[in-house]
């Protein structure tokens, strides 16, 4: 019998993570997981998604309309509009933490910097608010902790592989914090990539799109 649910992946990316314990967190447990490499994709995967487009925010919101158990986006209308608004702002970070790991010189400080600013009015807007991370509580993961996941986890790696740092825990406390509450807890734990292996590839990562924008 075929199952219900077929998730095409990569073992390194924040958005397959993403979806991988919003799943779980529905309780979507049986489902067939595809590993595919993001370099040479497969005729499949090209048929679902033939763009170079992020859409995982757009399935965590499939999910949690698809399985209406232990909600992913606040049940609040202005609290779920503003989820969605910092997660897409996240998302737009992204670009900038990502050409911070792969350049070099003027240009990987000039993103470097920019990522920080961007940090900075994060780290602003949730200090001394109960927020929108983990307002349901530490047991409950959901869509903005998902969103905001690369940051705290991926973004050390991205910052030891690309020889750069933006994260300090005493400029950024609530960033941090939140980071210590999202790698132990038992659901994220389990399914973290391991960082020894996520440090090896980004510094390969870091080589190679260097070279590439070098050419």
């Amino acid at each position: 019998m075929a199952k219900e649910v077929t998730l095409l992946g990569f073992w390194a990316s924040p958005f397959v993570f993403r979806v991988k314990v919003a799943l779980q967190q529905k309780g979507v447990v049986d489902y067939e997981y595809i590993e595919e490499d993001i370099f040479n994709k497969s005729p499949r995967l090209l048929e679902l998604n033939p763009k170079v487009v992020n859409e995982s925010l757009i399935i965590l919101e499939y999910i949690d309309e698809t399985w209406e158990q232990n909600p992913l986006l606040p049940r609040d209308p202005y609290q779920r509009a503003m989820a969605r608004f910092w997660a897409k702002y996240s998302e737009e970070l992204m670009a900038k933490a990502f050409m911070a790991l792969v350049l070099k010189g003027e240009a990987k400080e000039k993103n470097a910097k920019e990522f920080a600013e961007g940090l900075e009015k994060i780290e602003g807007e949730f200090k001394g608010k109960s927020g929108l991370l983990f307002a349901e509580g530490e047991s409950n993961i959901g869509y903005l902790e998902l969103a905001f996941g690369w940051i705290l986890y991926w973004l050390p790696v991205w910052e030891e592989a690309g020889s750069f740092q933006v994260l300090d825990p005493q400029k950024f406390p609530v960033i941090t914090e939140w980071s210590t509450k999202f790698v132990n807890h038992p659901l994220i734990k389990e399914n973290l990539p391991a960082r020894d292996q996520m440090l090896v590839y980004f510094r390969k990562v870091s080589e190679e799109f260097f070279t590439l924008f070098r050419a």
